[in-house]
């Protein structure tokens, strides 16, 4: 992607090398399991960061802790790609009469507290409504890169851009009112993971209209960035990683879509950059 000479967002919020106490509960093992098969690329966290465990003590600082020039590299890169999801969401919203309040990115080694929950590293990101915030371990890219094979500038920007994208999603209601409906289910059921499905697909699809848009705005795309992206997203589908995983997939289980339709939603968005497109609630199941 090109980014140079691009601001840095005036939202984030930075709290690398700050830790709370210890993290009890799920093993780091059983998280890193979870951060794979549940969280990759985000979406409702919750349960996950329940099940990781809570956050205990006063959060300080870490004296011991120097970010390397990578880490301070991948920081400034969120903050751009940050900034440009609030410069194209400005503007679709405006477009529509509406008016977009930008969420703040918390940058995190480790731990941290949201107002979702205590949550840790291999959570994953996420976005929490609570507190209208995009959680990022920074960490996560590389983990991304040994354990999926998926990385480039694109395929990072994708996760940040997701993560906005379900920030949207309550922007305009749609989040709030898929959870009021996921709660008449039993957590884990077909009926509660299909209503997940449609949140998470229309997250990728959100992240396509902003690339399309930054693309226009900035001519921010270079040969090789789209394929990239769908490539990411062929590997974050729950078919594949439960196939990886396991050696087979459990289709009544999935929360996020399979990698066909992720990728067919994040292509989707980057070719119309049209919003009113992406209506995953409004399509038959088996039809997404």
């Amino acid at each position: 992607m090109r980014l140079d000479g691009r601001r840095i967002s005036k939202n984030i919020v930075d709290k690398r090398g700050m830790s709370r106490g210890a993290v009890g509960g799920l093993s780091v093992g059983g998280a890193i399991i979870v951060g794979l098969l549940a969280l990759m690329l985000g979406g409702n966290p919750i349960t996950a960061i329940r099940g990781a465990g809570q956050l205990f003590g006063t959060e300080h600082a870490d004296p011991n802790y120097t970010p390397t020039a990578e880490e301070e590299a991948l920081a400034q890169f969120a903050g751009q790609i940050l900034a440009g999801t609030e410069d194209v969401w400005t503007a679709i919203f405006e477009k529509n009469g509406l008016t977009y309040v930008p969420p703040k990115m918390v940058l995190f080694t480790g731990s941290v507290r949201s107002g979702c929950g205590g949550a840790n590293a291999q959570s994953g990101p996420f976005y929490c409504s609570a507190d209208q915030c995009v959680y990022l371990d920074l960490s996560f890219f590389s983990s991304m890169k040994e354990q999926i094979g998926a990385d480039g500038d694109f395929a990072y920007a994708y996760v940040i851009a997701h993560e906005v994208g379900h920030h949207v999603q309550y922007l305009l209601g749609t989040l709030d009112k898929a959870h009021r409906e996921m709660s008449r289910y039993r957590q884990g059921s077909k009926e509660y993971n299909q209503i997940s499905v449609r949140l998470e697909l229309q997250a990728d699809f959100y992240a396509g209209v902003w690339a399309h848009h930054d693309n226009k705005m900035f001519g921010s795309l270079e040969p090789g960035d789209v394929e990239e992206g769908l490539a990411v997203a062929s590997k974050i589908g729950d078919d594949f990683l439960q196939k990886q995983a396991y050696g087979y997939s459990v289709p009544d289980s999935f929360n996020h879509g399979t990698s066909a339709q992720r990728s067919r939603w994040l292509n989707k968005g980057i070719i119309t950059g049209d919003p009113s497109q992406g209506n995953t609630f409004a399509i038959d199941y088996d039809s997404l």
